[in-house]
């Protein structure tokens, strides 16, 4: 009883248990860690925007609605190429010396993940209409909007970046929307989250619980394995709308489309696989496929869900139609 009642030596104990213990549980596995994991060779580091951007991420809190974690289940396969591995995270420093740098790696996806948001939707004009308001992009999003990194302006000045703003949500402000250099910054971050490419001699981890490809090509073609309606959701939706009409002024329609009903089949698959920038009146397109690496199963799935959707009624397409266009692209680049 005698050390018990002894507040020096019970104190004293205490404390050399707690930092034995947090030397052997935090400090060695952490140092460990950074022995063993390195950062990727292809690994880019942030550009001074792009780490104020993440200051921002952090300030305003979005990890609390979005991960930056994609898992080896075959559901997360969308979010990313691969799971993720611990070197992705090894390039995490130090904001300052009193703030560390969480992984951001989030718990709940009442958004979407991430980790690879930066090649998933490249398009500047869409993150800035969709900071300005989610809700002109996506009708049923419940994300806050960020109108106090967005200005109105009369007249333009030199470098200001415009944001196309329908004006059903202007709320009867004048003026032109312009982004603020904290948006650009935001949207700089955004666009860094790549997910990166393993070195050539390291296996890909695979998705685990694999669904069945089921769909068949209606045009007598290959069966093609991939679901053109999915293809859409995840990654030409956010711009030209569940319903393909676009947004007036910021994205084009699909509804309609001379593009999409049209016979220049060559001409469409370029635009899915290398962007289009061909009309002033709207945003460039990026080159969605090239940058998530397009199948022709995939490229072709995806025209003939346009074609077939919203009114359309264009030609379906095979696989090999579009691998021919492909390989023509490859040999012309």
């Amino acid at each position: 009883m005698e050390f018990f009642n002894n507040h020096t030596k019970l104190f004293t104990t205490a404390f050399l248990f707690f930092a034995i213990l947090t030397l052997f549980v935090v400090i060695i596995p952490a140092i460990s860690n950074q022995q063993r994991n390195a950062e990727l060779p292809n690994a880019v580091p942030l550009s001074e925007d792009a780490r104020k951007g993440k200051e921002l991420f952090i300030a305003n809190g979005c990890v609390a609605c979005h991960t930056q974690q994609v898992r080896n289940v075959d559901m997360d396969s969308r979010w990313g190429s691969r799971p993720g591995i611990a070197a992705d995270y090894a390039g995490m420093k130090r904001m300052d010396i009193w703030r560390n740098t969480a992984t951001l790696a989030g718990t709940e996806r009442t958004g979407p993940d991430l980790t690879d948001v930066g090649n998933r939707q490249p398009s500047l004009d869409w993150n800035l209409v969709h900071l300005y308001n989610p809700r002109i992009v996506v009708m049923e999003s419940i994300m806050p909007a960020y109108p106090w990194l967005f200005e109105y302006k009369t007249v333009l000045s030199k470098g200001d970046v415009a944001v196309t703003v329908p004006e059903a949500f202007l709320n009867g402000k004048e003026g032109k929307v312009v982004a603020k250099k904290e948006a650009l910054q935001l949207v700089a971050y955004l666009q860094s989250l790549k997910q990166v490419e393993l070195p050539g001699e390291s296996p890909t981890p695979q998705f685990l619980y694999k669904r069945e490809a089921d769909a068949t090509d209606s045009s007598g073609g290959t069966t093609v394995g991939a679901d053109g309606a999915l293809l859409y959701a995840n990654n030409c939706q956010a711009c030209h709308q569940a319903d393909g009409k676009g947004l007036a002024g910021a994205f084009p329609s699909l509804a309609g489309s001379p593009v999409v009903t049209g016979n220049d089949l060559s001409l469409y698959v370029d635009i899915i696989m290398n962007g289009y920038d061909a009309r002033p009146e709207y945003g460039a397109m990026p080159g969605v496929g090239t940058m998530m690496g397009f199948s022709a199963e995939e490229v072709a799935a995806i025209i003939n869900h346009e074609r077939t959707s919203w009114g359309n009624g264009g030609k379906q397409v095979t696989a090999e139609e579009v691998q021919e266009i492909l390989t023509l692209l490859e040999t012309a680049n």
